[in-house]
């Protein structure tokens, strides 16, 4: 009997090992290599990969042919977060779902998560295949200002709601406009955008946090690009890590009467963590003007706040 059992065992031991070695060899297939889908040299007058070898994704650079066939087998869901309160609500609140419903990861699973102070009447949206919506009121003391009441929600909402149901998540803010198709080319573990004003200016002007006491800090002589808050991304648990160091942040200046921007914080974050993925300026272009030769293709339009 007890040779028989380690027969048994030795066999079910083998099948295991075997079974183990198909599923590592079917995930090494499925795996899509940078070099599968990055195509860098197709854009040489702008800056197509960072010194730690992350891709900036530029029209031109990426082959939408492989990245669809790769993300068309995967079982995955995007969130995307936006936080509409106050006056924001209503003028921009339908152009933004309007354009991020035609534009957005088109042809995919996305859970739109709209974060407001007060519920409102949303607007009439007919929504795409494969689209659902969510509304989280935002309960957060507006005492603090708006980028601590985004971040702090948003967090809040990672935690109990959102990390069971995406596999990525994007935050954006209520302004912007989808113009062209984002597609998955966007899709990471920790997403930055390039900011799109700042991108074509000397490192030496960028506006850190020069105070040295600030949890933003960051000296002179170092920093990669200038970052912007308008467009961030990856998995719920990296969006997470930022929002948590934003606001952990924030409270150690206060403690120091200091007081720095979202935007300055998140650009010291990402100076210590870097990102995997950067988005070029065109995918949050400042419609207030005009493109440059680089931006070829505005995917994304910030619209002015002082129009409304």
């Amino acid at each position: 009997m007890n040779c028989k059992r380690k027969m048994l065992l030795l066999i079910l031991g083998l099948s295991l090992l075997l079974l183990f070695d198909h599923y590592s060899r079917k995930n090494q297939e499925e795996e899509l290599e940078l070099s599968d889908w990055f195509k860098p040299r197709g854009r040489p007058d702008v800056i197509t990969t960072t010194s730690w070898l992350a891709p900036v994704v530029w029209e031109g650079t990426f082959s939408r042919k492989m990245l669809e066939k790769h993300y068309r087998r995967q079982n995955f869901t995007t969130g995307l977060a936006v936080f509409a309160t106050g006056r924001l609500a209503d003028p921009y609140l339908e152009l933004f779902l309007n354009s991020a419903n035609k534009y957005f990861l088109t042809g995919y699973r996305v859970i739109f998560y709209i974060m407001m102070d007060t519920f409102i009447k949303l607007p009439q949206i007919k929504w795409e295949p494969l689209r659902q919506f969510k509304v989280f009121i935002v309960t957060e003391s507006r005492w603090w200002d708006n980028d601590v009441v985004r971040m702090k929600s948003l967090a809040k909402h990672i935690i109990w709601d959102i990390q069971g149901e995406v596999d990525f998540l994007f935050s954006m803010t209520v302004t912007q406009i989808f113009q062209n198709n984002v597609g998955v080319e966007v899709l990471g573990e920790l997403v930055a955008q390039l900011h799109g004003w700042w991108y074509f200016k000397d490192r030496a002007s960028f506006p850190y946090e020069r105070r040295p006491k600030s949890a933003a800090y960051i000296p002179f002589g170092q920093g990669d690009f200038y970052y912007d808050g308008a467009f961030v991304g990856g998995t719920p648990q990296e969006v997470l890590n930022l929002a948590e160091e934003y606001l952990n942040g924030v409270i150690h200046d206060l403690g120091l009467r200091l007081n720095s921007s979202y935007e300055k914080h998140l650009n010291k974050y990402f100076f210590l963590r870097k990102p995997t993925k950067l988005l070029s300026p065109e995918y949050n272009w400042d419609a207030d003007f005009y493109p440059p030769p680089q931006v070829q293709y505005v995917k994304v339009a910030q619209q002015s706040k002082r129009r409304h």
